[in-house]
């Protein structure tokens, strides 16, 4: 799923799996990490990555952070991508946050609308350096 568009077919590699591997085993070692994964019939049909990020600001609160959410081709317009952010923000209140963010590809127009519709706002403007 990673990989199924535009976007991730350039940045992917999905014939090595070992940096993925690598990758899960640090996330799954962090408490502040969550990764969902969707099963449908012994499918995995759909990921999202909620990370709890500690603060100073807003008087010391943590603000969550959606990462890599993917629902697979056959799965959207299911629901299934709404139940699963629901249960991030549902998961970010229940760990204190104070906020939940994401950031979307600026080319992913259908995915802003998605986000919208659930009550997110386009507020800041990102930045990103490649290292």
């Amino acid at each position: 799923m990673l990989a199924d568009d535009p976007l991730g077919a350039q940045r992917e590699t999905p014939g090595d799996l070992t940096p993925y591997r690598t990758a899960f085993a640090r996330i799954d070692g962090d408490p502040h990490q969550h990764l969902v994964v969707a099963v449908q019939q012994g499918r995995t049909v759909g990921t999202l990555h909620l990370t709890v990020i500690p603060g100073l600001s807003r008087r010391g609160a943590a603000r969550a952070l959606i990462e890599a959410v993917r629902i697979h081709t056959d799965a959207r317009g299911t629901g299934l991508g709404t139940r699963l952010i629901e249960w991030a923000i549902a998961e970010s209140r229940r760990q204190d946050c104070v906020l939940v963010q994401l950031t979307s590809d600026a080319t992913r127009v259908e995915a802003h609308r998605f986000y919208e519709r659930l009550g997110f706002e386009a507020s800041h403007l990102g930045f990103k350096m490649a290292l």
